[in-house]
């Protein structure tokens, strides 16, 4: 049990690195070096820290794949052309800008993931706000976050944590969107609403109406043609209950040669940009979830939900619910999702608890930098536009945003 004890200390002295950053060092760091730690300690050997690492591998395919995308759109001037297109319909209308970009957030998380939003959406923000003269960008590149987590489980594809807590029993989509359809449009109705009246002050003021329209080069059009692709065989994909990190690694690729192919643009120079610090961040993630699981954490858990349904269904699913939505700012709900469906699978809970679990782990991360993966890239993004958004005032913001939206979502999943 004091070995246990050792494990638990070591994984949340990493999980505190994480989200606190000691030393301006970046996140992988700490998740990784935890890892290191466990089995350098022997707490974990190395055979199950490498089972722990290959768990993620359709995670670390998935993110390369978009990563590469996002890079090719940044490069090919798609950011800034839709920069220009975006400031133009907005008509010198800062809430109408605050308006469309949410919208846009929707839809890309909504069809392309959460993580799409934050890596292939956030620069594009970034390139509409300077083009719009925007002083104060930061609340148009918030929506990146807060729309990643909200608009997450409107289908099984906008949030790879979907595809986990349900495994090979996923429903039809036919079954999925009338059981996730108004807890989704409530959860995402609500964030913009909390989101518009928390950033009113700063809405005031006007925007640049007329930019210079730059012309989008052959590249451009083929990295545009290639994320619509990618949307599209993302569906199709989940559709057949297959594994999305490989198709999107596969599309990134493909429009990566298409796009090379038409410009000038050289590989080195793409792959140079991509932050690769992310897949160290997720196997370092993945080895500290192997590590709970191993010191009896998951069977644990199991039993106490088990109890809980035999008490009461929807009492279980409540406290399930809340509990993985706090749980998931402690560890990050990647390793937060892959520990509940584990405990769903040993608990063998009724739907609504399922249900339930899922809204927790996706929306609850909107309390806090580190709630979710899609946060820490939308982070990371930012950082490559020289802009920085501490732990405590994203929590704040997140304490007014998540609790609200989180109790409405599971409301309107639990009464049907």
């Amino acid at each position: 049990m004091t070995l246990h004890w050792v494990s638990w200390a070591i994984v949340g002295l990493a999980t505190a690195g994480v989200i606190t950053r000691p030393f301006a060092w970046p996140e992988y760091i700490w998740a990784a070096g935890g890892a290191v730690l466990l089995v350098a300690f022997g707490l974990l050997s190395p055979v199950s820290a490498l089972a722990g690492i290959g768990k993620g591998t359709d995670v670390y395919l998935f993110l390369i794949g978009m990563m590469l995308l996002a890079e090719l759109a940044r490069q090919e001037g798609l950011f800034d052309w839709l920069a220009a297109q975006a400031v133009s319909m907005a008509r010198g209308s800062a809430t109408r800008l605050f308006t469309l970009v949410f919208a846009v957030g929707a839809i890309v998380t909504i069809f392309l993931s959460n993580d799409a939003t934050a890596v292939v959406l956030t620069p594009a923000v970034a390139a509409v706000t300077t083009a719009a003269g925007v002083k104060d960008r930061l609340p148009y590149l918030l929506i990146c976050a807060f729309i990643a987590n909200a608009a997450s489980f409107v289908l099984p594809i906008s949030n790879p944590a979907n595809l986990v807590i349900y495994a090979s029993h996923m429903p039809p989509l036919l079954e999925w969107l009338p059981r996730y359809a108004l807890p989704s449009v409530l959860a995402i109705g609500l964030t913009y609403a909390a989101l518009r009246w928390t950033q009113r002050a700063v809405l005031r003021g006007a925007i640049a109406s007329d930019v210079v329209r730059p012309a989008l080069s052959d590249g451009g059009r083929m990295a545009a043609a290639g994320i619509a692709g990618t949307a599209i065989v993302l569906l199709v994909s989940s559709g057949f209950g297959l594994q999305l990190g490989l198709p999107t690694l596969l599309a990134g690729v493909a429009t990566a040669v298409l796009v090379m192919v038409r410009s000038r643009s050289g590989l080195v120079a793409v792959l140079r940009q991509i932050s690769w610090g992310v897949l160290p961040l997720v196997a370092g993630l993945f080895v500290l979830v192997e590590s709970l699981q191993q010191t009896g954490v998951t069977a644990a858990l199991a039993a106490a939900l088990q109890g809980l349904v035999r008490n009461s269904a929807t009492q279980a699913a409540w406290v399930a619910g809340i509990v993985l939505a706090v749980g998931s700012n402690l560890v990050n709900n990647l390793p937060a999702g892959l520990v509940a469906a584990d405990v769903v699978a040993i608990a063998n809970v009724p739907e609504r608890v399922r249900s339930a679990v899922l809204i927790g782990v996706d929306l609850g991360p909107n309390l806090s930098v580190t709630g979710s993966l899609a946060t820490i890239l939308w982070l990371t993004a930012l950082r490559r536009e020289g802009l920085y958004v501490g732990a405590w005032a994203f929590l704040k913001l997140g304490a007014v945003m998540m609790p609200p939206a989180l109790l409405l979502a599971l409301g309107a999943a639990l009464l049907r």
